[in-house]
């Protein structure tokens, strides 16, 4: 795929560099002669590795936490593809400002700073942008209903990404380690369009419940996509085009985060099947920003396990959640900490002056 004409996506893309080998080895060094069983914390010491390849640091640093929850609605609500009338998404909006959200409880606990980001919220929320509650990157009031046409241009969807990419960088001097989260009534289905396209796989492979849609209508969310995906052909060798034809703007803004993130070689945790669609996006783009990817949590919905496999992550926690907002990933935050610890704070056989043969 060609690079697009827009001068901030460029010079970010070409930011994207592979993540430090030559620390990652040095990681696993370390970690192979800590003094216990070899590779007895598992997942944890993997994650360390690849923290110290991501910060090219042999002290990484997660203590600064930044959750950016993009907003934005969809057209293909009016398709009757979810449980839930587009206003929610205003008012949760409004929700999350008030700090009783799911996602403001969890964040506050593992020490994170939440920040709303309207990029498409199909109303006026002009008094809290004013008042600093949130940040207004509106590309437009929703995207159209992919179910008759595409979602969105071609420049609104560079315009989508670059929202998430301006967000990654105003946060960046006060971000050591990023989250992705999400606010959009009936998000589930462009989610999942991208999946079945970027992943080659059938619609109802990919196609959950959503908000807790019965069995009829779960067959009719899947035969709208499917005409959809018929309709509008979206090209799997063109992440742009694919955002373009069946996604939001919100899951465009996440790519674009991931990708700020991956430019500055930060570490960005990824939430739940939404957020995980913006990361199929981003790394359509740029496949180097896949390193810089912790996948948070597992969730409920089928099509998030196969998007996981497709870009080989594998998620740090399965709860059965399915809630999005960012809350599975901040919840991973935890680990992400933990993994730090014990590459900086358990000693080695020599440091402990504990005999090899002794502990085995």
């Amino acid at each position: 795929m060609t690079l697009p004409e827009s001068d901030l996506l460029t010079k970010t893309l070409h930011a994207i560099t592979p993540t430090d080998t030559s620390m990652r080895q040095s990681a696993r060094l370390r970690l192979d002669q800590l003094a216990i069983p070899h590779w007895a914390l598992g997942r944890l010491m993997d994650l360390a590795a690849d923290l110290a390849a991501i910060t090219g640091s042999m002290q990484p640093c997660v203590t600064r936490k930044s959750i950016a929850v993009m907003a934005g609605d969809h057209g293909i609500v009016a398709a009757g593809v979810s449980k839930f009338p587009q206003a929610v998404t205003l008012e949760m909006v409004r929700n999350f400002t008030n700090g009783k959200a799911s996602i403001n409880a969890l964040a506050r606990q593992v020490g994170a700073k939440v920040t709303i980001v309207d990029v498409g919220v199909a109303g006026d929320l002009s008094e809290l942008v004013e008042s600093g509650k949130i940040i207004s990157k509106k590309v437009a009031l929703g995207t159209a209903n992919f179910a008759e046409g595409p979602a969105m241009s071609r420049a609104q969807a560079i315009q989508s990404i670059e929202a998430g990419i301006e967000v990654a960088e105003q946060l960046a001097d006060s971000t050591d380690l990023f989250g992705t989260g999400d606010m959009g009534i009936g998000n589930t289905s462009p989610s999942s369009a991208i999946i079945a396209t970027l992943c080659k796989r059938s619609v109802a492979d990919v196609t959950g419940r959503g908000t807790g849609l019965d069995d009829a209508a779960l067959e009719a969310k899947i035969a709208t996509l499917e005409k959809a995906l018929a309709l509008n052909q979206p090209n799997p060798e063109d992440g742009l085009d694919v955002l373009c034809k069946v996604g939001g703007f919100e899951i465009g803004a996440i790519a674009g985060l991931i990708l700020g993130a991956a430019a500055q070689k930060k570490p960005v945790v990824i939430d739940g099947i939404i957020s995980t669609a913006g990361a199929l996006i981003a790394d359509s783009l740029s496949p180097a920003c896949r390193d810089y990817m912790i996948a948070g949590h597992r969730s409920v919905e089928q099509g998030h396990l196969i998007a996981l496999n497709f870009l080989n992550k594998q998620a740090l926690i399965d709860l059965g959640l399915r809630l999005g907002e960012g809350t599975g990933g901040a919840v991973a935050m935890n680990l992400v900490e933990a993994a730090v610890t014990v590459l900086t704070e358990v000693a080695t056989f020599e440091e402990a002056a504990v005999s090899q043969a002794e502990k085995n």
